[in-house]
């Protein structure tokens, strides 16, 4: 099966920055990614060269089977949104249009109800607007525009709480019942936690993880209890954020967990919790898991 994306030793290098460091990596079909790293670590320089807004300075990349380069019939089946996004000069309104001129799978029925649901003035000016409403407006663009490929890059910039729910619920409403390759980059992990199915983990332009979401939330667990209990539970094992007060320590255990383990969790009266997508993937990209990684730089996410 053919992925959606498919970069292969992709690099990108500024004059004295290399933003993108020999990444190979596979996205396919019909999967929301979270696309996860710090400030810097090359999540929108990645996003903008999947859609042909930048060149690589070497490596492949294909979208839908074909390079995006110049490639209009790939790239009308490309949308992204970023939160730096520049609109003409134009009414909320003419903006939208454009937009439906260009995609194929535009929705004008889902257009309208995000506008109504965002109170996106239609015919104020873009420049106008507050960041909170030009990041609706592209989120609007994002989602109506139904592409196979879509991408959003910082979709909750300057909304609060309550916006930033209805586009999750709307993001996962709207693929459920239109599936396709969405990719979601954000620092705000926990609040999409629960959207995304794959994870890509960037850092200083290179992948540090790359696996099902799934796979990533039961890796770890905190382990909390007696001190004695705990060090006996976690001896020879990957552990890290240990704490302890008096008798008692917490310890996050970096491990998968099987029936045998939380019986003898139970029998030793420890206490075994979760750890958020947030905690994990903060983590990785700074902890020790991380440097234990650093060599790896590509992925298949399938």
């Amino acid at each position: 099966m053919t992925p959606t994306v498919s970069l292969s030793g992709l690099t990108r290098r500024y004059r004295d920055q290399l933003a993108l460091d020999d990444i190979s990596l596979d996205i396919e079909d019909a999967a929301i990614t979270g696309l996860l790293g710090r400030n810097g670590a090359g999540k929108t320089t990645l996003m903008r060269i999947v859609a042909a807004q930048e060149f690589a300075t070497a490596g492949r990349v294909r979208v839908l089977g074909a390079s995006p380069v110049e490639n209009d019939a790939i790239l009308r089946r490309i949308v992204l949104v970023r939160e730096d996004q520049v609109f003409p000069d134009v009414k909320v309104r003419d903006a939208l249009r454009l937009a439906s001129w260009f995609y194929p799978n535009w929705s004008a029925e889902l257009a309208a109800t995000l506008v109504a649901e965002s109170e996106l003035p239609a015919t104020r000016s873009v420049g106008a607007l507050s960041r909170g409403m030009r990041t609706a407006l592209g989120n609007v663009i994002g989602l109506a525009a139904r592409a196979e490929v879509t991408l959003f890059d910082e979709p909750y910039a300057g909304l609060d709480s309550e916006a930033r729910q209805s586009f999750n619920d709307r993001l996962l409403a709207d693929y459920t019942e239109h599936p396709r390759t969405v990719v979601l980059s954000t620092h705000l992990i926990d609040e999409v936690a629960d959207l995304l199915e794959r994870v890509v983990l960037l850092d200083h332009g290179r992948i540090m993880l790359a696996a099902a979401a799934d796979e990533i939330r039961g890796s770890a667990a905190r382990v909390s209890g007696s001190t004695l209990a705990v060090e006996r539970f976690v001896a020879g094992r990957p552990t890290w954020d240990r704490r302890s007060i008096v008798s008692q320590t917490s310890v996050v255990l970096a491990a998968q967990l099987d029936e045998a383990d939380r019986a003898s969790a139970r029998a030793q009266r420890l206490s075994l919790e979760p750890v958020s997508l947030q905690q994990l993937i903060v983590h990785a990209a700074g902890g020790p898991a991380a440097q234990s990684t650093d060599e790896t730089r590509g992925g298949t996410l399938a």
